[in-house]
């Protein structure tokens, strides 16, 4: 880590604000890959940034603290070139020393009388910051502490710099791996929705006509977009309606809703009812019935005024609220016959930070929902400490996007197509993803989950499809995410939770064993709970599934194929930049550094040629950011523009690591290597453009982690039964008078007698 670096922004009004610290550094870590018998070494550059003011200390887990004393601390010994890293903790009520490492040992040094108290550090964090007493202490920043004045990450010219100069420090002991070669195949999948033309920002300037002919043009691509959509969707729903169900705040989001329903579905001309509560669209293809009840006091904080302590009274207030939600959603589904997917708008995560953390209703309101067979996608109302038109402009950005992942969550497919032809990949082609659904005790129930779960995609399937370990067939990927919610299992040691995953691996393949049939599985998730998907398990075009001896792959059948992801999570791959001198010769010398997306190979002479790299492009949130841009010194771009901006979030794509380790005889391992990476171009995602961060398929298996929510009720509400009393007047499509008050259950539809 290098010194900290202080950062003092300017207020708006003038003058000087509150300063800001942060420091450089370098991560090395030793890294393997896999059928090589040469490690790596990673260097990873990146920002640590500080507290200021009062830390929020985290219930159960450790805040680094960064300790430089002025002196050595033993006799005559050298002085201190670099930081200690220390650990503070908060628990039952308290703030000290983690035991057990060189904390534990700093707390008894008499030299460090001046060490401040644990509970004078974490509300003065910046007090010792320049040093104080004959020591520095600086306290680390979290993501979950909230904003912080320096942003995250470097932009990939920086970064060059940096891990190149770190180079001639190691060399020549070790030098760098070849650069990686762009894969002959790299080609983007074919295109199913048309690319809208951009309006341009000077409209006034622009001539009458050429605007009106990219109005024009913008038009019939969007509505060519979709009716593909809406032809996916239909399809999806098997000929049912879609009937959803808008729970609201404020008029605004609900009117982005509607907004976002009717151009995201092209439905425009084909709206039949319209408001007060009920908005109904007949196009040829498909019927949408959208229905808006404000959200009222289902979206009130958990507990009320006051915070429920964790554990029962945690779990009471879970219960309360979702018995309440699961009610409410079953009522509106005996008035609304077939609503299956609720948007509901309710403040994110900085409403309920810090000691506010057990109030947050969002996992309740998930689970009476999935109670009552909805599943659901949440929005936060607009920012009420913005300008009102970029509040607006922004609540109708995050309300198309919550409007395609809520029909996704449907199973609605968009499925990238490849371009490699029926000769390298065959036409009939199952992929399917493994991963294991889990949540720790510290999770938001407070319980704990295990769920291996398969999603499938599958030719002439008409949805995603899932399951679970204890289902026998697939089931459309919705009712796969609402079973997840509610489990609470007999906790399993790591050897039976092997075992589970071990058996549904075997049965889920023998399954699939008829059809041919392409596995994705993550590194990092599953690997845990199946060994031979660790760089020291995998045998090439051997496959290893209880922990016994590796088989041909033929074993398991004719037809089968695995391909291994992993991503940069623990610097796992190593970082990445394209060398800007190489596109731009007038750079030659100035280090600069860009963005390339592709598939590469590796050219380290050896090595496997099972091993590839799948990078993405520049991501549309860095849209005002240039690869230039630095924060640890001052910086100039080529252009002689000052670049030094510490205050943005920086970012770099990470490579994903394709290891093809199973394939048939005559598989060519690039091209399943390209359908891979082309999976992650999935055209109904807002970022599927620049690419996912993990193909289509695993990118859904990772999403089921949200409906993992683990909490039980005596008396769950099954969506299947109809609610006692009722009748034909409360079965009519006509308004349901909706009552949300959880205090009052004599009133309304939300009583249960």
């Amino acid at each position: 880590m290098s010194n900290l670096i202080e950062y003092v922004p300017r207020r708006r009004g003038g003058g000087d604000g509150k300063p800001a610290y942060y420091a450089a550094i370098l991560r090395i870590t030793v890294r393997t890959v896999p059928f090589s018998p040469v490690p790596r070494v990673h260097v990873a550059a990146g920002v640590r940034r500080f507290v200021t003011g009062k830390v929020y200390m985290p219930y159960g887990k450790g805040v680094s603290a960064y300790l430089l004393p002025d002196d050595s601390l033993v006799h005559d010994g050298p002085q201190p070139q670099r930081y200690a890293v220390a650990a503070l903790e908060w628990k039952n009520g308290t703030t000290d020393w983690r035991q057990g490492g060189a904390e534990g040992m700093l707390a008894r040094i008499s030299a460090l009388d001046a060490l401040p108290s644990p509970d004078r550090l974490v509300k003065e964090a910046d007090h010792w910051i320049h040093g104080r007493d004959g020591i520095r202490v600086a306290i680390g920043h979290q993501a979950a502490m909230g904003r912080h004045t320096i942003g995250t990450g470097l932009m990939p010219s920086e970064r060059r710099r940096l891990i190149e100069w770190a180079e001639q420090a190691i060399a020549p002991e070790l030098v760098p791996v070849p650069k990686l070669e762009r894969s002959a195949y790299a080609r983007s999948p074919k295109k199913q929705l048309k690319t809208l033309p951009s309006v341009p920002k000077n409209k006034e300037e622009k001539d009458p006509a050429d605007l009106a002919a990219i109005l024009e043009q913008r038009e019939l691509n969007a509505a060519h977009n979709a009716q593909i959509v809406r032809t996916r969707l239909a399809e999806a729903l098997e000929g049912e309606d879609l009937t959803a169900v808008v729970l609201h705040q404020n008029d605004a989001i609900r009117d982005q809703m509607i907004d976002a329903a009717e151009s995201g579905l092209g439905l425009a001309g084909h709206r039949s009812a319209q408001g007060p509560d009920t908005w109904v669209w007949e196009a040829e293809e498909l019927t949408v019935r959208l229905h808006a009840r404000p959200l009222g006091a289902l979206g009130a904080p958990l507990g009320g005024d006051d915070v429920p302590r964790r554990g029962q009274e945690h779990d009471k207030a879970i219960e309360e609220r979702r018995t309440g939600v699961a009610r409410a959603m079953a009522a509106l589904r005996e008035a609304v016959p077939g609503v299956r997917l609720a948007f509901v708008e309710l403040d994110g995560q900085d409403a309920f930070r810090h000691a506010k953390r057990r109030t947050d209703p969002k996992h309740a309101i998930r689970l009476g929902c999935a109670d009552a067979g909805l599943v659901t996608q949440f929005i936060r109302p607009p920012d009420p400490d913005a300008d009102p038109e970029e509040a607006l402009a922004d609540a109708g950005l995050r309300t198309a996007a919550a409007w395609s992942d809520g029909l996704r969550q449907t199973g609605v497919r968009l499925v990238p197509q490849h371009t490699l032809g029926d000769t390298l990949i065959p036409s009939n082609l199952n992929q399917v993803a493994f991963h294991l659904v889990e949540r720790r005790l510290d999770g938001p129930t407070g319980k704990q989950q295990f769920t291996p779960i398969a999603v499938l995609i599958r030719p002439g399937a008409k949805c995603v499809l899932g399951k679970s370990a204890d289902m026998h067939e697939w089931v459309p990927y919705s009712e796969l995410l609402k079973s997840l919610t509610g489990r609470v299992e007999d906790r399993k040691n790591s050897a039976e939770q092997s075992a589970l995953t071990a058996a549904f691996l075997k049965k889920t393949l023998a399954q699939l064993r008829s059809a041919p049939t392409l596995v994705l599985a993550h590194a990092q998730d599953v690997r845990k709970r199946w060994p031979w998907l660790r760089n020291d398990g995998l045998e090439q075009d051997r496959l290893g599934l209880d922990g016994g001896p590796v088989q041909r792959i033929g074993l398991y059948g004719k037809q089968l194929r695995i391909v291994r992801i992993a991503d940069g999570s623990r610097d796992e791959t190593a970082q990445c930049w394209a060398e800007g001198e190489e596109l731009h010769p007038e750079l030659e010398g100035k280090q600069s550094g860009g963005i390339a997306m592709g598939l590469w190979r590796p050219r380290v002479e050896g090595d496997s040629d099972r091993v590839f790299y799948s990078s993405i492009g520049k991501s549309g949130t860095q849209s005002k950011l240039t690869n230039d841009d630095a924060k640890l010194t001052p910086h100039t771009n080529p252009t002689g523009k000052n670049a030094y901006r510490p205050t943005v979030n920086a970012w770099n794509p990470g490579l994903l690591e394709l290891t093809v380790a199973c394939l048939q005889p005559e598989d060519d391992a690039e091209a399943w290597a390209t359908f891979v990476h082309q999976q992650r171009f999935s055209e109904d995602y807002r970022a599927g453009r620049e690419g996912l961060a993990l193909p289509l398929i695993l990118h859904l298996a990772r999403l089921a982690d949200d409906y993992a929510l683990p909490h039980e009720v005596e008396d769950a509400i099954d969506p299947t039964e109809p609610s006692a009393g009722a009748g034909g007047e409360h079965t009519s499509s006509s308004q349901l008078a909706f009552d949300f008050d959880l205090d009052d259950e004599e009133k309304g539809v939300c009583t249960d007698s």
